[in-house]
């Protein structure tokens, strides 16, 4: 079969295999009674516009009479208010007592008074909240939206020199697959044949491209770069980087946020208070029509709709800015943490180290050495890697081809260049393949460090600074007076001399140096338990302290967004990030506090004045709508950027 020419994929929401693959609901039929229940109030806030609209023409276009005029809506209370009802003592059976219960008691007392058009202005009301809400949930989520918008159908399938294009459903680990120049790769995998790079910043925006070469890893995702790569898979699509991105957006569509159930909560308290007032105007004038009018006014869609607005809206503008909120509840959470933890290397620091001294053994050109070291490692993300490289370039050293890649978590990097094996691990590792080589190496010393062998034999020791961002000191200093932030500890793995120098640099009084990750786990289980805590580290080995902390906060692009450890992830590796997530936050529960007051407290104003007489049914329900498009308007800001999003230098 011909080779495939190179493929565009549409931007679909979603390829049908991975559609398949994270079923909505586990099978067709209850995926499609989901996507009909999220149609449903579509269809019935049309229906009441509709029926409204002819009511209103046949009663004073036509002058048609009243039984004519109220024939659409009795249709609309019929066809939209009873599944709407329905839905609500479906509710009430569950003992689900929640503030859109004074919606359905308004419904059905509006059909008993005869007041068919208030009945389809609440109707209205409901079903046109929930499809708002549903609007904006969509927009607010399409950074997220958009990611998946990339992923591929197809993936190039090898086999026996015939090329075929398969769906990705049947793509497996071990399969051979070529990925075209500038197309998106379809799954992680090794590459097998040919070299070239791949740009893997698809989350950031930022253009970072990644040399690959014969045993290089490739993520799903990331753009190819001129030159065809071929590739082993080593992971089913639905487990690859970027179908677990789609599992993020899916989650954060799907869970409810921890401020909707609040505004409920609100809600329980409101509904017996509105239904009271109601009787006693009712009992007071001798009229239902007042018992109708305040209900009317008393549904509190501000709660209903404005606050989850509030909280998509920050996810869409976190998400904007880099930053990925995987749980909802830390924007309500984080502004009230008074300890903040942070690790060391890639968080305060910039997790950049720089090559700084390189000490050969006997009879070795240090040129050559870092000629050798450097082209095996800039095929590697590894910090002391890129280090590597950069120190060749700064020093104008051309770089050579290498091959046989191997890089093994814990075990360091090789690859062959130029007939040569080269190795580089740590010190810890050395000893242990070879403890007579103690000799030959120099005495430890504060930073990083890592040997290089060249043929199995010891060549040089490289040692490495990392400093600290420049707004590192700003940044702490700040924690306190503008977040109320009490304490700040640093916690690390490195050195007590290393954890002390950034510490000192930084501004922070409370160190805990050389601390594996349980004993981290340890620092961190003890500071939640007497106040909540903001954990910052690199989400690489910090996933059990973030877990742990009340907010975890996994920084740069190391992160793996599919942790299942973070409750955050800042995409671009940056303190001005982590702020702009606190500020974020606060001003999130501040349009939330905003929407849900500010929607109380009119509402009862108009509940006192329908109380009294002053407001009719239709008139109250008029009244509430416009509330109601006040709150969600207000609650719609939390998505624009403010002006400030970030108040340290």
């Amino acid at each position: 079969m011909p080779l495939s020419p190179p493929r565009t994929f549409k931007n679909t929401a979603m390829s049908d295999e991975l559609s398949a693959a994270f079923p909505a609901d586990g099978a067709d039929k209850p995926r499609a009674a989901s996507t009909l229940a999220k149609q449903l109030p579509n269809a019935i806030a049309l229906l009441a516009i509709l029926a409204i609209a002819a009511h209103l023409f046949l009663r004073f276009g036509l002058h048609a009479g009243a039984t004519i005029a109220n024939a659409p809506l009795i249709a609309a209370l019929i066809g939209g208010g009873a599944p709407l009802v329905f839905g609500l003592l479906v509710k009430v059976a569950k003992r689900e007592f929640g503030s859109d219960l004074l919606a359905g008691i308004s419904i059905v007392t509006s059909v008993f008074l005869g007041e068919y058009l208030a009945g389809s202005i609440v109707v209205l009301m409901l079903s046109g909240g929930e499809a708002l809400e549903a609007f904006a949930v969509r927009n607010a989520s399409s950074v997220l939206h958009a990611l998946a918008r990339r992923m591929p159908s197809t993936a190039h399938r090898k086999s026996a020199e015939v090329m075929s294009d398969v769906p990705l459903s049947k793509v497996v680990p071990g399969d051979t697959l070529v990925v075209f120049p500038h197309e998106i790769c379809p799954v992680d995998g090794v590459v097998i044949e040919g070299s070239g790079s791949m740009d893997e910043a698809y989350l950031t925006g930022e253009p970072y491209r990644m040399s690959k070469a014969t045993g290089s890893q490739v993520l799903s995702g990331a753009t190819n770069g001129p030159a065809a790569l071929t590739i082993r898979a080593t992971k089913l699509a639905v487990d690859s980087r970027y179908a677990k991105i789609m599992e993020v957006m899916r989650a954060s569509e799907k869970n409810r946020p921890r401020i909707r159930r609040l505004g409920d909560k609100i809600g329980a308290v409101f509904t017996p208070i509105a239904v009271a007032i109601a009787l006693i105007a009712w009992a007071a004038s001798g009229q239902p029509s007042r018992f109708l009018a305040v209900l009317v006014v008393a549904t509190p869609c501000p709660l209903l709709i404005a606050l989850p607005v509030a909280v998509i809206g920050s996810i869409s503008l976190a998400a904007r800015r880099g930053i990925i909120i995987k749980n909802q509840a830390v924007l309500e959470l984080v502004d009230t943490c008074r300890v903040a933890i942070f690790d060391k290397t890639g968080t305060l620091t910039y997790g950049e180290p720089k090559l700084v001294e390189t000490l050969c053994a006997p009879g070795l050109d240090q040129r050559d050495v870092l000629r050798l070291t450097a082209s095996v490692s800039r095929y590697s993300k590894h910090p002391l890697g890129v280090a590597i490289v950069a120190a060749a370039g700064e020093a104008s050293i051309p770089l050579d081809d290498a091959a046989q890649i191997n890089e093994n978590p814990g075990e360091g990097l090789s690859g062959t260049v130029a007939g040569h094996l080269i190795h580089t691990t740590n010190r810890k590792k050395l000893l242990a393949l070879d403890s007579s080589v103690a000799a030959e190496l120099p005495p430890p010393a504060e930073g990083l460090e890592c040997a290089v062998l060249i043929d199995n034999r010891y060549a040089a020791m490289f040692r490495f600074r990392d400093e600290p961002r420049p707004h590192s000191r700003g940044f702490i200093d700040h924690l306190g007076p503008r977040h109320q932030l009490a304490r700040v500890l640093l916690v690390s793995g490195d050195r007590d001399s290393e954890v002390r120098h950034l510490a000192q640099a930084v501004g922070i009084d409370e160190i805990y140096a050389g601390k594996s990750p349980e004993e981290k786990l340890e620092i961190v289980t003890a500071e939640t338990k007497k106040n909540r805590t903001l954990y910052v580290g690199d989400g690489i080995n910090d996933a059990p302290a973030l877990m742990a902390a009340t907010v975890g906060v996994a920084m740069g692009t190391n992160s793996d967004v599919t942790s299942e450890a973070a409750d955050a992830v800042i995409m671009d590796n940056s303190l001005e990030k982590v702020d702009e997530f606190l500020h974020i936050s606060r001003r999130m529960r501040t349009i939330a506090l905003q929407c849900a007051i500010g929607g109380m407290i009119l509402s009862l104003a108009g509940m006192a004045f329908a109380a009294a007489g002053h407001l009719v049914p239709v008139a109250g329900a008029l009244v509430q709508e416009a509330i109601d498009v006040a709150a969600v308007l207000n609650g719609l800001r939390a998505a624009m950027p403010p002006r400030v999003l970030r108040d340290f230098r």
